[in-house]
């Protein structure tokens, strides 16, 4: 009981002749919002109020309460503008359903449709979208638990083809001998932190702590806060940007041409690839890169998945075969360099 948000706007819920009841207060400010719920409860309390009405049971669509409720929610997630961009690939008569009208078939509809015309994982992400919209529908009591179990029941497609795509160490010096001026700290960046492509140009100067070496980000994709420890080598490189850093600007990375925040170097990361001789590979591919390669010196699941900020421990295990390959190898150097000559000897005395 007491003050939730709804979107943008705060509700109150409250106990009143044994029947709990919910109304919203219209406020958007916190400290309004409090201000009328306790005006209520002393109201309620000298008997001046008769009874609140309850909050009648709106039939908003998907499409408002995607809009108006859960972009809202969302907009300090690093996931924002991917889940604002998905409504546009929603099919319309999705968007105009009644939250409390949708059952498994609507769902399964959804699905299918997709499916003709886009790939199983990006029909999966979507579906993961949707359903963490619906979740939160349940949570600000927008729909009931049946209808939420309707929805939740609807399996990801099979079939999708999980890449990983990682360089070598080889790889690596090639493509950063290629990197233009203003391309290289951001590609150094994410080889070294695994940090993903908007969590690197949404860098302030203020989450850059040289003093204890690390990176502190408020503003994550699951929307977590993650400090990311900096080595030597970067520790240097952001010193030496700090010195060149623009006074008119908190941000890191920032446009030469218009010295505002940088928002696109597809072009010439593209232009760095080609003259590398790197095919097949994408900007996240560098994180893909920080995790193999510690994986592959040694470093425990655990300690990466931390590092990368994954909420739980399944996203990183896409990186473990790498860990018993790489142990693998090392036995069979080790067996090449030290043994195999004396098991030769050995067996040809005998």
């Amino acid at each position: 009981m007491g003050l939730y948000r709804r979107g943008k706007i705060y509700w109150a819920s409250l106990t009143h002749n044994g029947e709990q009841i919910r109304f919203s207060t219209k406020c958007r400010d916190k400290k309004e919002a409090e201000a009328v719920y306790a005006k209520i409860l002393l109201e309620l309390k000298i008997g001046k109020v008769a009874v609140i009405q309850p909050e009648k049971k709106e039939k908003i669509t998907f499409n408002q309460f995607f809009v108006e409720q859960y972009l809202p929610f969302c907009k300090k997630q690093s996931s924002y503008n991917t889940k604002r961009y998905s409504l546009n690939m929603i099919p319309e008569w999705f968007k105009s359903t009644p939250l409390m009208d949708f059952n498994t078939r609507h769902i399964d509809l959804f699905v299918s449709e997709l499916a003709t015309t886009r790939k199983p994982a990006t029909v999966n992400k979507l579906l993961h979208i949707v359903k963490h919209a619906f979740r939160k529908a349940l949570d600000w009591e927008l729909i009931d638990e049946a209808t939420f179990k309707k929805i939740d029941k609807v399996k990801p497609l099979k079939g999708e083809t999980k890449r990983l795509r990682y360089l070598n160490q080889e790889e690596i010096q090639r493509l950063l001998s290629h990197c233009d001026n203003y391309l290289y700290p951001i590609v150094f960046t994410a080889l070294n932190t695994g940090m993903r492509r908007g969590e690197i140009l949404n860098l302030k100067w203020e989450n850059i702590d040289l003093k204890n070496g690390l990176i502190l980000l408020e503003k994550t994709k699951n929307g977590e806060r993650r400090e990311i420890p900096m080595n030597e080598s970067l520790k240097t490189l952001f010193r030496q940007l700090y010195t060149q850093r623009r006074l008119d600007t908190d941000y890191v990375f920032i446009n030469p041409k218009t010295g505002t925040r940088l928002t696109e170097f597809k072009r010439s990361f593209a232009t760095a690839l080609k003259k590398a001789g790197i095919r097949d590979f994408t900007f996240h591919d560098l994180r893909h890169t920080f995790a193999s390669q510690l994986v592959m010196a040694g470093i425990d699941l655990r300690t990466v998945q931390e590092l990368l900020g994954h909420k739980t421990i399944t996203m990183t295990l896409r990186y473990a075969h790498l860990s018993e390959a790489h142990k693998r190898e090392a036995v069979r150097t080790l067996e090449n360099k030290l043994y195999h000559n004396f098991i030769t000897i050995s067996l040809q005395a005998k």
